[in-house]
């Protein structure tokens, strides 16, 4: 593990790797301090420092005498309440404020064009914008928008009114659709987040429907451990078979 990268971060990444590729999956017990200090040729106080980074950011799991282990994923549902970034950094009594990084019409690129099913080259609006709690980053908002379903959204200062509050006012759901993954920070993230490269954030990717068609498609970006995903449902929700 030579490079000018600590060899923390180093570890780090390779042991979030293992965990999103599925090589190690949830509760799989990890290789031991001793174990990896000596597959790396670094020291247990390296290794420790990367352990300890990962269990603080919900990554791992470290029980006294057991070693340590994947931490248990929470369960997908479709039962998500989607609310407000501004609202959630509020409720906690801290500030809100947003940098807009991007706001423009775009050609959609297949792969882009594919979460709306509409061909490739249909024009949908995009924007990107950094949420900050207490001037901290917490979330990257990078979003495209079908502009059948909201046609004014370039027009609107997200200052005033963030793009979650418009499209709810513009836009009322009809359907949505949840994937939440793991990912180490790339470079151009782990800058706007203001973390490391390689270090953990959580990723939400959210596609919403309204009269019959999807509207937007939104990816998500938190500092793994600054944020946690809380899902609240009824069992009464849940048909049995």
């Amino acid at each position: 593990m030579n490079g000018r990268q600590p060899q923390y971060l180093k570890l780090k990444r390779h042991i979030l790797r293992h965990i999103t590729n599925g090589d190690w999956p949830p509760l799989s017990k990890v290789p031991s301090e001793n174990e990896l200090a000596s597959r790396f040729g670094i020291s247990r106080m390296t290794v420790n420092r990367a352990m300890r980074e990962l269990t603080d950011a919900g990554m791992l799991t470290r029980t006294q005498g057991a070693g340590t282990f994947v931490a248990e994923r929470k369960a997908e549902s479709a039962m998500f309440e989607v609310r407000s970034i501004r609202n959630e950094i509020v409720s906690r009594g801290q500030a809100h404020t947003v940098e807009i990084l991007t706001r423009e019409l775009v050609s959609a690129r297949p792969v882009t064009a594919r979460q709306f099913a509409l061909p490739a080259g249909t024009k949908l609006y995009h924007s990107r914008l950094l949420h900050r709690a207490d001037g901290e980053p917490l979330q990257l908002e990078d979003r495209f928008v079908n502009p059948v379903c909201a046609p004014d959204y370039l027009e609107i200062d997200f200052y005033k009114e963030i793009p979650h509050q418009y499209l709810m006012r513009t836009a009322p759901l009809q359907r949505i659709e949840h994937v939440i993954e793991a990912e180490a920070a790339s470079k151009r993230l782990a800058r706007l987040l203001d973390v490391e490269p390689g270090s953990p954030l959580l990723t939400l990717t959210r596609r919403t429907w309204s009269r019959d068609q999807i509207a937007s498609y939104v990816r998500l970006s938190y500092p793994a451990g600054k944020f946690r995903f809380v899902g609240d449902f009824n069992v009464g929700d849940f048909k049995t078979p």
